[in-house]
Order: C-alpha cells, then structure tokens, then sequence
C-alpha cells in the first residue's frame, strides 16, 4: 500500500535560537505565534501524530491538530548533553564532539548513536504501509488512513530522509530543516519518494 507521510518541523524555541542540545525544551512566544498564525496551511491527512517533546505537541495544538503522540517519533537522545550549547560541550568535550560528527556509531554523550536514531525512525517509517493498510483490525483502531502527518523534531525528519532514500549515514549533516516546513514521503518501504520541505505558511521563510 502506497502511503503518504507529511512531517512538519514544529516552530521556533529558545534551544534552537542558542545552538543548544534541545532536551524538552518548550517553544518561545515567537515560535507559538508562527504556529497559530500557520494553521490554516495544515495539508489534509486521515492520522495525526506528533513527537512527546513540549515543542512538538506545543506546535501541534497551536496548529489545531489533535494528534496522538508517537514514542518511536522522539527527538534524538543525546545523554549528558542534553540541554548544553554545542559551544559549551566542543570546548569541554572537543574529542567526544569530533568523533560523534565523524563516526556514525559513536555516541559519546551516552545517548543515541546517529546510526540508532536512523534505524528507530526508519523502522517505523518501512511499518507504517502494514499500519495502514485496511483491514478490518485496523478499521477498529482508526489506522487504515493512507495520509500521515507527524509533527516531529527537525533530528527525526532528517534521518526519515536519509533512511527512506538510502543515503549515507554522514548526508544527515548535510540536510537542513527549517521551523515551520512540511517534508513529504510517499512510497512504501524500500520505495518512497521525497518531495523537499516547503513553508507551512504562504510567505514564510525557509
């Protein structure tokens, strides 16, 4: 079954402002305002989903969703860092920051490797066609939709591209998500096909 999955970057906050490790930082008055004045841009979808963190489920009320908060959709788990600058941990930690650009599988704060955060993303993205798919059991519990949307934290919209296109582990750093934007996967597992993130809003900036 062929499905379509529409992640939207939730807005702004403080952490992102200050190149910070995130952790569950909420969204800042600017960021809760660019969501609300957004929500009439909302695509069309038959499921609604949405990170745990306080700025995804923040951006998803502002945007009018009621969606159902999807663990495997969580932020990347970056341990002892979590909360710091990036300024702060490559002064500290210059070694443990230069690996963990470098190796794929090291995970020097203690938290999720990036080869971790793809393959938990990435298995619930090749998971959803059976999600979907309608059958009678699924019809019971509202998952026959064809039409995903997710509001999720930039780090996972990130590794659902390179593991839907199959790109190396190291494009991850090289792909950029801007608050506020839907990035669409159609396809199924082994197959999508990526249309690149665009404005939530008419006008806004990427």
């Amino acid at each position: 079954m062929t499905v379509r999955v529409m992640l939207i970057s939730p807005g702004m906050n403080a952490a992102l402002r200050e190149a910070r490790f995130a952790g569950d930082a909420p969204l800042d008055d600017a960021g809760l305002a660019q969501a609300r004045a957004a929500a009439g841009s909302v695509p069309t979808a038959d499921r609604w989903l949405r990170g745990p963190s306080r700025r995804c489920t923040a951006t998803a009320e502002a945007l009018g969703l009621r969606s159902a908060t999807e663990h495997a959709l969580r932020d990347w788990e970056m341990g002892r860092w979590t909360g710091a600058r990036l300024s702060e941990v490559s002064a500290g930690e210059p070694d443990g920051v230069a690996a963990w650009l470098a190796d794929p599988a090291a995970a020097p704060h203690g938290g999720e490797s990036l080869l971790e955060l793809c393959a938990r993303v990435g298995a619930w993205l090749d998971a959803l066609p059976d999600r979907v798919r309608g059958s009678a059991e699924a019809d019971v519990h509202g998952d026959s939709a064809g039409r995903v949307l997710g509001v999720v934290e930039p780090g996972v919209i990130r590794a659902s591209v390179v593991h839907a296109l199959g790109l190396p582990p190291q494009a991850f750093w090289r792909l950029d998500v801007a608050p506020l934007t839907v990035t669409e996967l159609g396809g199924r597992s082994g197959r999508w096909n990526l249309r690149c993130g665009r404005p939530l809003a008419p006008g806004a900036r990427i």
